[in-house]
This record gives C-alpha cells, structure tokens and sequence, in this order.
C-alpha cells in the first residue's frame, strides 16, 4: 500500500494512504474519548469519524480533553 503526508498538530506525519481517521488515532496512540479532532480548519464531531478517510495534504488538530477543577 502507498503512503500519503498530512499535518499532525502542525508536524508532517506520514501513514497509509485510505486510512480511516479511528485507525490514523489508533496510531498515533491516542485515547478516542480524551480527545477533539479539528480536521482541515473544522471541528469534526465524533459521529463522523469512522466516515472520514484521511488524504494526501490533510490538517488535523488534536486536543487532548483535561478534566479538574
């Protein structure tokens, strides 16, 4: 399978090309439920993610959700 370049929280980040946005997470190491995606300059609601495939030149934005108080 080739591979494609995106942007990971502003560094270049090389994965599988049609990888799926749960498995590019999986990856990365990331926990789904601590986390919001901003995909290409929008927030991306969780509902889409199994929907969206990610793509040569793609810009993700991860953030981790802190709890406290």
């Amino acid at each position: 399978m080739s591979t494609i370049n995106i942007q990971v929280n502003g560094k270049k980040h090389i994965c599988e090309e049609a990888i799926k946005l749960p498995e590019l997470l999986t990856e990365l190491e990331l926990n789904p439920r601590l986390i919001a995606v901003e995909y290409n300059g929008e927030i991306l609601h969780r509902q889409n993610w199994e929907k969206t495939t990610v793509k040569e030149g793609d810009r993700l934005e991860v953030v981790t959700i802190v709890g406290g108080g």
